[in-house]
């Protein structure tokens, strides 16, 4: 069964080679749990020893550590696929393992970089008006000014860019219009008119908006260089281009702006997924009160 059942998620399924020997050493550990339960087939294994299993994979034994949340899941989201095929193909009549679900992962908070940090980021973008540094200071401002992802960014066409708004292209082709701040606008303005022209004459000509220095669109990874070097002269270690994306997000919440509004301007299709920076806001909040109270204690005490 185990054979049948990693082959249909290479073969039907089209699972890539490691994530099926993932599965395999996943599965491997539970049909050993299962006989060391006594379990000798699939037929016979009741709720209860999926749950024991599961339990086994958090507390660990002297032959495995404990699992975190995230490699549980993953073993747990094994086991119910092997139960599901297994009564699918008439193995079995019942699924023991329809209602165990997998641990519940940990959120983890997106991390932001402070207003100062952003304007040494972008003072740093390169050697004072060189065209690629005005393409560098535009392409970073965009990324914070507007919360694109890098491929939004890097996918922006001159056409795209109005006096006062960008329009992005975000996943699932949907587009939404970003209004453009007053750094925003300057920056790119200066690239379009000075810069852009120039480094374009290295090419055949394209109507992406940012080049790299031959004249042809810049590609995620060369977005990603322009990044990492003016982190490196700023002198900050860690920053990615998501996390001006999330500091654009974190921003705007602490300057009193509705949740639903920076949900329309970062593109999410569920108002939950950007709740997660309510959290951030109001830890931030609490810093600030506690910083300027120090008698005061936790705001929520």
């Amino acid at each position: 069964m185990l054979a049948g059942y990693l082959a249909h998620l290479a073969v039907e399924r089209g699972l890539a080679a490691n994530t099926v020997a993932s599965y395999r050493r996943d599965l491997r550990r539970y049909l050993l749990h299962l006989r060391s339960r006594g379990r000798l087939s699939l037929a016979e294994v009741a709720e209860a020893d999926v749950r024991a299993f599961l339990t086994a994979l958090r507390e660990g034994d002297e032959r495995h550590p404990a699992l975190a949340a995230g490699s549980a899941a993953r073993a747990v989201s094994a086991v119910r696929g092997l139960h599901r095929f297994a009564v699918r193909e008439g193995v079995c009549a019942d699924d023991p393992a329809r209602g165990v679900h997998p641990p519940t992962r940990l959120r983890h908070l997106p991390k932001a970089i402070g207003v100062a940090e952003v304007e040494r980021l972008i003072a740093a973008a390169g050697p004072r008006d060189a065209p690629l540094t005005h393409r560098n200071r535009a392409l970073l401002e965009v990324l914070y000014g507007t919360g694109a992802r890098i491929s939004e960014a890097v996918g922006l066409a001159v056409d795209d860019v109005e006096p006062d708004q960008v329009r992005l292209r975000g996943k699932g082709g949907r587009t939404r219009v970003v209004p453009l701040g007053r750094y925003a606008r300057e920056a790119l303005r200066a690239y379009i008119t000075r810069a852009r022209p120039l480094i374009c004459a290295q090419g055949r000509g394209t109507a992406a908006l940012f080049l790299n220095a031959r004249g042809g669109r810049l590609t995620r990874q060369g977005a990603w260089e322009v990044l990492q070097s003016a982190a490196e002269r700023a002198g900050l270690d860690g920053v990615s281009p998501h996390m001006l994306r999330h500091s654009f997000a974190t921003h705007l919440l602490d300057g009193g702006v509705d949740v639903r509004v920076v949900q329309e301007l970062l593109g999410h299709a569920s108002v939950t997924t950007t709740q997660v920076y309510t959290l951030i806001a109001v830890d931030s909040l609490r810093e600030a009160y506690a910083s300027a109270r120090p008698r005061a204690g936790h705001p929520s005490s």
